[in-house]
C-alpha cells in the first residue's frame, strides 16, 4: 500500500471513532430529554469526551497537512476552526446548570458534527480506494 492509502485508512478509522462519539452524545442529548439522565451526570459523561474528540479532530487535520492533502485539510479546517474557538473561549465543555437552555443548540452542533463525520468517512473511503487502485 501506498502512503496515500495509508493516510485515508487513518482518516477513514479516525472518521468512525469520531461518527461514533457523535452518536454517542446524540443519545445522551436524547436520554436528557426523556429524563433518563440527570443533567449532572450528563455533563460527566461528555465534558470527558469533548476534548478528546476535538483532539483527534485537529490531530487528522495536521496529518493531512503534513502529508499534503490539501483538498481534505481545506474540508476540515472550518471545523478545527470552531473547534479551537470553542475551547479559547471556554465554551466546550457542558454546562449542568445551564443544559437545558443550550439543549437546542448543542443537538444542533452534534448533529452538524454527523453529517459532517459521516460524509467525511465516504469522502476518506473514497481516496483510500482511489490511492489503493493508483498503487497496482
Amino acid at each position: 500500500m501506498t502512503g496515500e492509502a495509508w493516510l485515508f485508512l487513518f482518516a477513514v478509522v479516525m472518521a468512525a471513532v469520531l461518527l461514533f462519539t457523535m452518536v454517542f452524545f446524540i443519545i445522551m442529548f436524547s436520554d436528557l430529554e426523556c429524563d433518563y439522565i440527570n443533567p449532572i451526570d450528563l455533563c460527566n459523561k461528555l465534558n470527558q469526551f469533548v476534548l478528546p474528540e476535538n483532539i483527534g479532530h485537529a490531530i487528522l487535520a495536521l496529518v493531512f497537512l503534513v502529508n499534503g492533502a490539501w483538498i481534505s485539510l481545506l474540508l476540515n479546517l472550518p471545523l478545527v476552526a470552531l473547534n479551537v474557538n470553542k475551547i479559547i473561549n471556554h465554551r466546550h465543555t457542558y454546562d449542568a446548570t445551564e443544559i437545558f437552555k443550550t439543549l437546542p443548540q448543542h443537538k444542533k452542533e452534534c448533529f452538524f458534527k454527523l453529517a459532517f463525520y459521516l460524509l467525511s468517512f465516504f469522502f476518506y473511503l473514497y481516496c483510500m480506494i482511489v490511492g489503493l487502485l493508483k498503487d497496482k
